[in-house]
């Protein structure tokens, strides 16, 4: 094991443990799902449940449900009368979603959409204080235009998995993917509209935040 392969689970053994629901959920995506490895996991779901508690946001909105792993994490920061509204384009994981936000006792908090984010989002009549994109990667500029949008200003949007396992960084890279989301975090770096910080946790993680 490498010094950073070291460090790294050093950070994970010092860092509070998720809630059983939230394993129950996890060893439950692992063997009903065919692409478990989009589950955001307990690492980074510790991060957004802290971002969101240090946000309090009022409204959240979220791209890209899956299992309602990170669902369930962010709606742990709203605030009392606090809405996260998460899109899943995937209505056949609808039962174990729900199934795992009424176990987390989170179903008057989240609202669950199922269908294209593009026509969802613009159908929403809110102003977010919190975003998470962590849908189609081919996406990411459409939906954080729409979601920018509706976001309010001093608010953040955070979109997930924008290293792509580092090919961002091959200037001869074939993989269609990351040369999107190389575009995108271009496009992101010389937006004026917000300041962002790109943080290399797990496989990248773009915060940015609207000025």
């Amino acid at each position: 094991m490498s010094l950073y392969d070291k460090t790294l689970e050093y950070c994970f053994q010092h860092t509070t443990d998720i809630s059983p629901v939230l394993k129950e959920l996890e060893r439950e995506t692992h063997l009903r799902t065919l692409s478990p490895q989009m589950l955001s996991g307990p690492y980074q779901g510790m991060l957004l449940r802290f971002v969101s508690m240090m946000i309090r946001p009022q409204r959240a909105l979220e791209v890209g449900t899956f299992t309602g792993y990170s669902a369930i994490c962010i709606a742990e920061g709203l605030t009392a009368d606090g809405v996260l509204h998460t899109i899943e384009i995937n209505d056949e994981l609808g039962p174990l979603i729900r199934k795992y936000i009424q176990k987390a006792g989170q179903e008057e908090k989240i609202r669950l959409h199922f269908g294209n984010a593009a026509d969802i989002i613009p159908a929403l009549d809110e102003d977010f204080d919190l975003v998470f994109l962590d849908a189609g990667k081919l996406d990411y500029p459409l939906h954080y235009e729409l979601a920018l949008n509706k976001t309010r200003h001093g608010g953040f949007i955070l979109a997930d998995n924008v290293l792509w396992d580092g090919k961002v960084v091959a200037s001869d890279e074939k993989d269609e993917t990351a040369r999107a989301l190389c575009a995108f975090n271009n496009m992101v770096q010389n937006d004026p509209r917000v300041e962002n910080i790109l943080l290399p946790l797990r496989d990248g993680l773009m915060v940015m935040r609207k000025v």
